[in-house]
C-alpha cells in the first residue's frame, strides 16, 4: 500500500508539473502573435500606466468583422487590458478614482463606449467567447467618437497624447483611431 502511495504521489506531481509547463508554452505561444505593451503617461504628479497585448492587423477586416460592432471587447488581446492611474482624473465630467481597473470598450462605426471597471486580472474572453467582464463592477462609462484614417496601421497601439492643460488616451488599429481626453 505504502508503495502505491509513492507511485501515486509521483505520477500527480509529474501530472502538475506537465500541466504549468504545458500551460507556460500556450501562454508564450499565443503571445508571440499579440505582445504585451505598457505605455506610461507622466505629467506633474499623474503617472498612467495601460498593459495590454498587441495584435497585428495580418491582413483581416477587423472592426465590424473581427471585433464586432456594438459588443463589449477587452481593447487588445489575450488579458483584459489594465488601466492604472495614481491620481484622480476626469473624463467628460466623471472622475476616475485614483487605481487600477480593466479598460473595455464597445466599439461603433462612429461611436465607441469606453468602459472603466474595478476588477483586473481576468482572462480576456470568458468560456462562452464573451467579454469576461461584470457589468456591476463598472465605475465610468463614456461615449467618444472614432475617426477613420486613410493611414491603416497594423499593430493595435495604445498612446497618450498631451493636449495643452488636458490629454489624450489614443487607441489606433486598422484606419480607426479612437481619442479619449482626460484631465486631473
Amino acid at each position: 500500500m505504502k508503495k502505491f502511495l509513492v507511485i501515486a504521489g509521483i505520477a500527480v506531481t509529474i501530472l502538475i508539473i506537465l500541466g504549468v509547463v504545458t500551460n507556460y508554452f500556450l501562454k508564450k505561444h499565443t503571445k508571440s502573435f499579440s505582445p504585451e505593451e505598457e505605455t506610461v503617461f507622466k505629467q506633474d504628479a499623474l503617472e498612467i500606466k495601460v498593459f495590454y497585448n498587441r495584435p497585428y492587423k495580418k491582413g483581416r477586416q477587423i472592426f465590424g468583422s473581427l471585433v464586432p460592432y456594438g459588443k463589449v471587447w477587452r481593447t487588445g488581446a489575450n488579458e483584459a487590458t489594465t488601466f492604472e492611474t495614481n491620481k484622480d482624473i476626469e473624463f467628460e465630467n466623471q472622475k476616475l478614482k485614483k487605481g487600477k481597473y480593466s479598460l473595455w470598450t464597445i466599439p461603433g462605426e462612429e461611436t465607441w463606449t469606453i468602459i472603466f471597471n474595478s476588477e483586473y486580472g481576468q482572462w480576456g474572453i470568458g468560456p462562452g467567447g464573451e467579454a469576461n467582464r461584470d457589468p456591476e463592477k463598472d465605475v465610468l462609462k463614456l461615449d467618444v467618437h472614432s475617426v477613420q484614417s486613410e493611414r491603416e496601421f497594423e499593430q493595435f497601439t495604445i498612446s497618450f497624447e498631451k493636449t495643452g492643460a488636458e490629454a489624450e488616451m489614443v487607441l489606433i488599429w486598422d484606419k480607426t483611431l479612437v481619442a479619449v481626453p482626460f484631465w486631473q
